[in-house]
């Protein structure tokens, strides 16, 4: 990516300085939001300069006075606060339980909004149900499938987060809908983020082009907040091009396959090692199991005194007796580090006390 973007560098500034209704939207803005919408199958795209603000400023948008969004009870923090900062009503429903979705949708449209008067019946304007494709703190998978057939039964949209799918699911690359064979089209709002599989900052939504002139012109994340640095850009474009194979090598389907058995052999060493380990096959993101807090911080020092950094999550991001530590496998990884992480983390391990699948006193 190094030669493009050097050469982008030189061809755009590196901050626009000005919002993209304003100054700030570029050609190369232009063609990264037309490329993301044709690699998805969508009608258009909009970019925005921060994945956490991207499901923020979008949900903000989306749900409406007289809106209904219903949220996975695991979703993103800034799936979280998109909702509350929205004028919409929020309701959880179960995690990646399709059965708790359509009891959840079903009382939701008897019911219907909340009124003053007894006995006035007032529908929802619409319901959003809103999934991710991997959970970021568990590693699994969302049952998409299973999820859209409810959600369609009952004329709700769909908006998925695909900030740690997108890039790594699927056999091209192109995330969950791919991987548990859901058409894109099924998929109303299709969100995702930079940082993770195109080496950048920023996020995406995908849409039909009203959706997403609708967002444009009602999200915060687009009217006063700084463009996405066409510098970044050119970074995202060279990574999707290279994911597509347009690059002419076959660098990106390496890449494809190496996350996916990269992830799979440190998921089951860990296991092996009788580790608790939660998350699906083929998700690059790995949680193993602390619990307990004392232990969270001396993990993490134990760690990286072996060379290893380590992302170690504690309350309130999990609850408070769901301590872990969070590994997420890269294509750039070798089966080398690997084994050697794998070496260390053991270590570790046994002198925390924490290989619970072997004993409940780790």
């Amino acid at each position: 990516c190094g030669d493009n973007v050097r050469k982008g560098l030189q061809q755009w500034r590196v901050s626009c300085c000005s919002s993209s209704i304003e100054a700030g939207y570029t050609a190369t803005h232009e063609e990264l939001e037309k490329y993301i919408a044709n690699f998805l199958g969508k009608e258009a795209a909009l970019v925005y300069n921060m994945g956490y603000g991207t499901n923020t400023s979008t949900l903000e948008a989306l749900g409406g006075e007289g809106s209904l969004i219903v949220s996975d009870a695991l979703n993103h923090t800034s799936i979280v606060n998109g909702c509350r900062a929205s004028k919409a009503k929020t309701k959880p429903f179960k995690h990646n339980d399709e059965n708790d979705l359509e009891e959840v949708l079903q009382q939701a449209i008897t019911t219907g909004q909340p009124t003053k008067n007894k006995g006035e019946y007032k529908p929802w304007k619409k319901i959003i149900v809103v999934v991710e494709g991997i959970y970021s703190m568990e590693g699994e998978i969302c049952r998409l499938r299973q999820i859209v057939d409810v959600a369609k039964k009952y004329k709700a949209y769909i908006y998925v987060d695909e900030a740690h799918s997108i890039g790594a699911l699927g056999k091209t690359g192109r995330g969950v809908c791919e991987h548990t064979g859901v058409d894109t089209s099924e998929v109303d709002v299709l969100m995702g983020t930079f940082s993770k599989s195109f080496g950048g900052m920023g996020g995406y939504i995908a849409a039909s082009r009203e959706v997403v002139n609708f967002v444009k012109a009602h999200s915060g994340g687009t009217l006063y907040t700084n463009s996405l640095s066409p510098t970044v850009v050119t970074q995202i474009l060279t990574a999707f091009r290279i994911i597509s194979g347009e690059d002419g090598t076959t660098l990106g389907r390496e890449k494809l396959d190496k996350i996916k058995s990269n992830s799979n052999y440190f998921r089951s060493e860990l296991r092996r090692l009788g580790m608790s380990v939660l998350g699906d096959e083929d998700s690059p993101v790995v949680p193993m199991m602390i619990f307990h807090v004392p232990k969270i911080a001396a993990f993490s020092r134990e760690c990286y005194a072996r060379g290893i950094a380590a992302v170690v999550v504690g309350f309130p991001a999990v609850p408070v007796y769901g301590a872990r530590v969070r590994f997420c496998v890269s294509a750039g990884h070798d089966k080398k580090d690997l084994k050697q992480a794998v070496k260390k983390i053991k270590e570790v391990s046994k002198l925390l006390n924490v290989r619970y699948e072997r004993s409940i006193f780790g």
